[in-house]
C-alpha cells in the first residue's frame, strides 16, 4: 500500500476547454510545457526530462474534461495524476485542477513543481 497523500491544486486559466484539453492529452502538446520530450504509443506515454525517462499509462479520460495518468512504477497502487477542466456555470471562467499524490514530506515540492509547470503552460498558450 502506498503512503502517498492525495492533493489538488486549482489554477485559473484563460483558455477554452477544447484548446486546454489538447495540452494535456496529446504528446506533441505535452512536450511544449510538461516535459522536454513526450512520445505516446497507444495508452502509454513516455515523458523525457534531461536524461531521465518516465512512462505513464492513461487510466481514464473524458474528452475536453479530464485526463488521468498513472506512472508505470505505481501500477497496482491507487495513485495517479490528473488534469481536469472545470468551467464555472455562471461566469464561464475556466480552471485547471491538478490532482496528484506525494509522500507527506514531498507535497510542498510537488505543489511547487505543478505551479511551475502550469506557469509554463500559461506562457505557452498565452493565457
Amino acid at each position: 500500500m502506498s503512503d502517498k497523500i492525495k492533493f489538488e491544486i486549482e489554477f485559473p486559466i484563460h483558455a477554452s476547454p477544447h484548446m486546454l484539453y489538447q495540452y494535456f492529452s496529446q504528446a506533441s502538446s505535452l512536450d511544449e510545457w510538461f516535459a522536454d520530450n513526450v512520445h505516446s504509443r497507444g495508452e502509454i506515454y513516455t515523458f523525457i526530462w534531461d536524461d531521465s525517462e518516465e512512462k505513464a499509462r492513461v487510466l481514464k479520460y473524458e474528452t475536453e474534461e479530464y485526463m488521468r495518468y498513472q506512472w508505470l512504477e505505481d501500477e497496482g497502487e491507487d495513485v495517479y495524476f490528473e488534469f481536469k477542466i472545470q468551467v464555472d456555470e455562471l461566469t464561464k471562467d475556466v480552471s485547471l485542477i491538478i490532482t496528484d499524490f506525494a509522500e507527506e514530506d514531498e507535497i510542498e515540492d510537488s505543489k511547487l513543481f505543478w505551479t511551475n509547470q502550469v506557469s509554463e503552460l500559461k506562457q505557452t498558450i498565452g493565457a
